[in-house]
C-alpha cells in the first residue's frame, strides 16, 4: 500500500507543534500500525531527519503505553483492540492517516506523540491497593468464599490497562472510567471492603487534583476503551463515594 500519513510533531512540552505530511510506500497489510510507523522512522534516519517520537513497549495488548489518536479515534479503527495490534489490513491503499497524542491537560505532551500519563499512577498510589500482612501468617485467598459473577467482575474491571483511551475519547477528559475500574477490582472482593471508604475519596480526590474533567454520560469512553470497560463502574464508584461520605 501507498499512505499519506499527518503527524503530529512537536520538540518538547513547551514547543509549539504541526502537522507534517510524509508519504509511505510498500506497506503489507500484515504489519503491525507500530511495524509501519517503525518502516517510517527509518526511512526519516536514513534521511538524515528526527524519527517520530512514540511510546510502546510489549507490542501485545497488555501494557497500555502505544497510544495514539488514529484519524480522531483511540488506537484506530478497530474496536477492542489497542494500537499495537492494530494492522493495516484495516486501511486502503491510497489512504491518509491522521495521527496525533491523547489530547488532555492532565496528559500533556512530553515529545510528538508521547504524552505524560503519570497522572494515572498517582490516581492508583491514592489508594488502588490492598493492605495485606506478608509476614507469614496470610490467609490463602482460595479459602476465602465469593460469588462468581462478583469474582468475574472484579476480574473484568481489573484487565483495565491504563492506557488513557477513555480520556482522550471523553469531551470532558474525564477519568472516571479508568478511576472507577481500579476501585471496582477491590470493591467487589472482601479483601477491599477494609479500605474501602478511604480508597474511594482518595482516588477521587487525587483525580481531580490531576484536572481531569467530569463524566458526560456520553459512553464514548467504553466504545473506545480496548478492554471494554463497562461504564457499570463509574456507577459502583459513584455508589461508594457517596457511602463513603454519608
Amino acid at each position: 500500500m501507498k499512505l499519506t500519513l499527518k503527524i503530529w510533531r512537536q520538540a518538547g512540552p513547551e514547543a509549539k507543534g504541526k502537522m507534517v505530511t510524509y508519504p509511505l510506500d510498500g506497506v503489507d497489510g500484515d504489519m503491525s500500525f507500530l511495524e509501519m510507523m517503525d518502516i517510517l522512522n527509518e526511512e526519516l534516519v536514513n534521511k538524515g531527519e528526527e524519527p517520530v517520537e512514540f511510546d510502546h513497549d510489549c507490542r501485545e495488548g497488555i501494557c497500555g503505553s502505544c497510544n495514539m489518536m488514529i484519524n480522531g479515534q483511540p488506537h484506530g479503527p478497530q474496536k477492542l483492540t489497542t494500537t499495537c495490534q492494530l494492522h493495516m489490513r484495516k486501511f486502503n491503499d491510497g489512504d491518509t492517516i491522521t495521527i496525533e497524542p491523547w489530547r488532555a491537560a492532565a496528559f500533556p505532551v512530553i515529545k510528538d506523540l508521547i504524552v505524560d500519563r503519570s497522572s494515572f499512577d498517582r490516581i492508583q498510589q491514592a489508594g488502588a491497593y490492598v493492605s495485606v500482612n506478608t509476614s507469614g501468617n496470610t490467609q490463602d485467598a482460595n479459602s476465602i468464599p465469593i460469588e462468581k459473577a462478583k469474582a468475574d467482575e472484579a476480574f473484568h474491571s481489573a484487565t483495565c490497562i491504563g492506557c488513557g483511551a477513555c480520556v482522550a475519547a471523553c469531551k470532558n477528559a474525564s477519568a472516571m472510567l479508568f478511576t472507577s475500574a481500579k476501585v471496582s477490582q477491590y470493591a467487589l472482593l472482601p479483601q477491599g471492603e477494609i479500605e474501602a471508604t478511604d480508597r474511594v475519596q482518595n482516588m477521587v480526590r487525587q483525580m481531580d487534583i490531576e484536572g481531569f474533567g467530569n463524566c458526560t454520560n456520553t459512553g464514548a469512553c467504553m466504545i473506545e476503551c480496548p478492554k471494554g470497560i463497562k461504564l457499570e463502574n463509574i456507577a459502583r464508584m459513584n455508589s461508594e463515594y457517596l457511602k463513603a461520605n454519608i
